[in-house]
């Protein structure tokens, strides 16, 4: 087997290091997050509800999970407005040990909030 490519770009240098600091579940954690983020763009447009779809929220649901499932529920905000919050969040939850509770009661909260917003720029 050969060794892993070497890159030349600072980021993924960085990601590459801090990926390999991480334990099992939070190694988890960060790649089905990347994928989530990688996928957000790759999806065509659909038609898009004008309310939210109310999906039940699961018990033990992860933060991951609460993300994937406030972004189906929530299909008409734009999810390029929500990343910088959403990233925030789990970096709190898989970096510094917030609860997975406690950020998807935010996450929920800002979904929610940026749905309130959506709607009083349609009026």
């Amino acid at each position: 087997m050969l060794p892993p490519k070497q890159t030349n770009d600072p980021v993924q240098r960085e990601l590459l290091a801090l990926f390999r600091k991480l334990d099992e579940r939070k190694s988890q954690t960060l790649l089905e997050f990347a994928r989530f983020l990688a996928q957000q763009g790759a999806s065509p447009e659909q038609s898009v509800e004008a309310e939210p779809l109310g999906i039940p929220r699961p018990q033990n649901e992860s933060v991951v999970g609460a993300i994937r499932r406030l972004s189906e529920n929530y299909p008409m905000l734009n999810r390029d407005t929500l990343v910088h919050d959403t990233s925030s969040l789990m970096t709190a939850h898989v970096m510094h040990g917030r609860s997975a509770f406690e950020v998807i009661e935010q996450l929920e909260e800002l979904f929610e909030r940026a749905y309130r917003t959506h709607r009083s720029s349609e009026d």
